[in-house]
């Protein structure tokens, strides 16, 4: 469904340490595709066919959150979840809501974590265990 979604940064090589970090978590290795243009630089980190962008802003006003906003990234276990959490706090990012865990949800048991990126972004790990039967 997605192409790619990509937030902006105040601080490009804070933002670069921070998803380097917290992406490697959910599998993306080495350095993100840096492009520049027009003085304006961009972060392309690709994996499995998706991307996910930092941009400083073309309209040259300071970056901000998206109020109401959330990424939610796929973790393939609960172990995942608390760990892109853990990557995201220890590299400079703040741990939001409840702690990372387990949730009843309408959709069944989901396990979350909530991080905000150094710039105030919402980031979900998401983690649904496969109901059987």
């Amino acid at each position: 469904m997605f192409n790619h979604i990509m937030v902006g940064t105040n601080d490009v090589e804070k933002a670069r340490l921070f998803y380097n970090a917290v992406l490697g978590t959910l599998g993306f290795e080495g350095e993100p595709i840096r492009d520049v243009k027009d003085g304006i630089t961009r972060l392309f980190w690709r994996h499995e066919g998706n991307s996910f962008c930092v941009s400083e802003p073309i309209d040259g006003a300071p970056a901000t959150p998206a109020n109401g906003g959330t990424i939610g990234f796929k973790c393939s276990s609960p172990e995942q979840v608390k760990a892109f959490h853990d990557a995201g706090v220890a590299h400079g990012g703040t741990s939001i809501e409840d702690p990372p865990g387990p949730r009843a949800s309408s959709f069944g048991e989901v396990h979350l974590s909530y991080v905000r990126d150094p710039d105030g972004n919402k980031l979900c790990g998401m983690y649904r265990p496969r109901k059987s039967g």
